[in-house]
């Protein structure tokens, strides 16, 4: 039997209005050597059969003996995987043509990276458009990045197989929906991480989907995730500082008050330094890093402003020159409607 490039394996479970156009995307690849490891968690509709019944050859079915949910199910499929390279897919986004061909060639100029993203443009029904991630990426831009949120959309992710049969287990179900964001630090045991900066992948947003429905328990575990990377730096106020993390960087969740952004911006301060005096990236990511930090910053404290919850002076005060840079008069629309919001929860009250 003969080894494929790419192994992608797609997790299945009521999946009968998505599966075909997300295997016809893998049917449309300009790299045509790759094997589809489609693992189907006792899904009650008829998606095994079609799947089972797909003209591609290069598309394989696997039946779980019981509903495991989609970790163990992706699990099931990575340690079937043959291939040199395996790619994630969830079972309702879609490749664009160039993209394992663009992420194989990236894998072989680079052995020093472990792991491979691309950025994702959003759909939502037939609309298309860009998603909020950084624009410009550099390895050490996203490997800082994993240290505050998640930078990478999992669908998008390639990752060499001698790394992933590496992973023991290669996703921990006990961290389920931020599962792959554990991994993104798991992984660098084994090299480097990036990302293309071209959108590969479409990522559709739908009321179904895992993200919407799973909000609470996606965020818990995150949490998880960031309180055992920050525990070394942190101590004791890990668990604290990935909450704030979550919840108003990642979740963009309007921060409630000064002192809570205090420590937010402590926190964010005390990271960046400590991830720059680990890792030690050249001028040129040093730069890039504090401007991307920046434009997080920017927006949390604008969040904030817009919904009321904090005033212009609030931001000033815990805001600094460097990574926490604001500038008050950028965020004047914003204090304007934040102003009328409190106005009106005064009258309510």
């Amino acid at each position: 039997m003969t080894t494929p490039t790419v192994s992608v394996v797609i997790p299945v479970y009521n999946g009968v209005p998505w599966i075909a156009a997300t295997l016809d995307s893998l049917t449309a690849q300009t790299l045509t050597d790759w094997e589809a490891i489609v693992v189907d968690d006792c899904s009650p509709d008829d998606v095994a059969a079609l799947v089972a019944a797909w003209p591609d050859p290069r598309v394989r079915l696997i039946r779980m003996a019981a509903n495991g949910g989609p970790v163990v199910a992706r699990n099931r499929g990575v340690a079937d995987a043959r291939g040199r390279y395996v790619a994630g897919l969830d079972q309702d986004d879609l490749c664009r043509p160039d993209r394992f061909a663009r992420q194989v060639a990236y894998l072989d100029a680079h052995p020093d990276i472990a792991l491979v993203a691309t950025q994702a443009d959003q759909l939502v029904g037939t609309a298309v458009s860009p998603m909020r991630y950084a624009i410009r990426t550099t390895p050490a831009l996203v490997r800082w990045m994993t240290w505050i949120e998640n930078p990478l959309v999992w669908s998008s992710v390639m990752i060499r197989g001698s790394a992933a049969r590496a992973l023991d287990p290669f996703t921990r179900p006990d961290l389920l929906y931020a599962e792959d964001f554990d991994l993104y630090h798991r992984v660098t045991a084994h090299g480097g991480i990036a990302r293309l900066d071209t959108p590969l992948l479409l990522y559709r947003q739908h009321a179904g989907g895992i993200s919407k429905r799973f909000v609470a328990t996606m965020e818990a575990s995150a949490t998880r995730v960031l309180t055992e990377r920050h525990a070394a730096v942190l101590g004791s106020s890990s668990a604290a500082v990935a909450q704030l993390l979550i919840r108003y960087n990642m979740a963009r969740l309007p921060v409630p008050d000064r002192a809570t952004l205090v420590m937010l911006g402590q926190a964010l301060t005390t990271l960046h330094a400590a991830y720059l005096a680990d890792h030690r990236p050249d001028a040129a990511d040093t730069a890039l890093i504090a401007a991307e930090t920046a434009r997080r910053w920017r927006a949390i404290c604008r969040t904030a402003v817009r919904y009321g919850t904090l005033t212009l002076a609030d931001v000033t005060v815990a805001s600094a020159p460097g990574i926490l840079t604001i500038r008050p008069l950028a965020l004047a629309t914003s204090a304007a409607i934040g102003a009328v919001r409190r106005v009106r929860q005064t009258f309510a009250a």
